[in-house]
């Protein structure tokens, strides 16, 4: 009898034990104040509908993360309070609409700051702006799948480089409008390194090939070199010291519509540079450049960017 007494007390006695876990647990969960996506689900259900193809599900998918980076939660904070007043921005900690830009990048950047891509966001110039993720990215309605933007990128980028927009319309341009390359084939919005190259007019937040080459050598590789004449304009004040990157009306993308009038702009006598303190020589007397024949510089010049047989890039 005494061990029939006993199994019935434990038994009588465990199940009070269990249950007083399972609410001790509860407990904890409340007081931290994560619920779950499954809670959110029940009045979002447009945008829950369609999260399981966002890039963010995956946080929920691998069952790994803590609460804190998982679903819903991890981007907008613990929704027990949401829940509780069954509803309002106000009870959401991150509500995105209504967080100052500083609080919305250090949020993304709890998570997406472990790429080299994004190492110079804070002291970018579209953070300088104000320029921040929600600016670019729609999370839950985005209109590309890839990268989650807003709306496609050239259209992106052109609410707000409107003069770029004009430059892509010129006659001579880079084909972004067509769909060949678009704006990330050379710049980096998320941030970049200070350029290598031109110390006058520093572009804007351009990728660098390799070697801390300019962005332009990416695809025009055989203007990289080394050549053993080098042409100092390429090498070391960079294309644009001829060329307009975005679009022209001249041929080339040239900044002047005849090429000798481009290559005077150095090639002046002007300064205090070469061996007889005469600055970049200008053309010899032989060449009278009233006569058409002389105006076409690289018709003679053919390797301009840069040779390996002759100082004066004839060959």
């Amino acid at each position: 009898m005494p061990l029939l007494v006993l199994a019935i007390f434990l038994a009588l006695g465990g199940m009070p034990l269990v249950a007083a876990d399972q609410a001790g647990s509860g407990q904890a969960g409340s007081a931290s104040g994560f619920v779950g996506g499954e809670a959110c689900r029940t009045c979002h259900a447009d945008v829950w509908a369609t999260f399981y193809r966002n890039p963010h599900y995956k946080s929920i998918a691998s069952g790994k993360e803590p609460p804190e980076k998982t679903g819903c939660e991890g981007c907008h904070g613990p929704g027990a309070a949401h829940v509780q007043a069954r509803g309002g921005a106000s009870t959401i900690p991150n509500a995105f609409s209504r967080m100052p830009p500083q609080k919305i990048l250090d949020t993304c950047l709890g998570c997406h700051a472990d790429t080299l891509s994004r190492s110079n966001i804070r002291r970018s110039r579209h953070t300088e702006e104000d320029v921040v993720c929600t600016n670019c990215h729609s999370i839950h309605k985005p209109a590309t799948p890839k990268l989650l933007l807003a709306m496609k990128q050239t259209e992106l980028c052109y609410s707000c480089h409107t003069a770029e927009r004009a430059q892509f319309s010129m006659p001579f341009k880079h084909r972004v409008n067509e769909g060949f390359m678009q704006c990330t084939d050379c710049h980096n919005p998320h941030g970049a390194p200070s350029p290598t190259w031109s110390m006058a007019a520093r572009p804007a937040m351009t990728e660098q090939a390799e070697g801390n080459e300019e962005t332009c050598l990416r695809c025009h590789i055989d203007k990289r070199g080394p050549f053993t004449f080098e042409h100092a304009a390429v090498r070391v004040d960079g294309c644009e010291t001829c060329h307009m990157p975005h679009g022209s009306t001249n041929p080339r993308m040239l900044k002047r519509p005849v090429i000798f009038t481009v290559c005077l702009e150095c090639h002046n006598n002007q300064g205090s540079f070469g061996p007889n303190l005469t600055g970049v020589p200008r053309p010899n007397s032989t060449h009278n450049l009233a006569n058409p024949r002389f105006q076409n510089c690289t018709g003679c010049h053919v390797r301009i960017h840069g040779s390996n047989s002759d100082p004066f890039f004839f060959r």
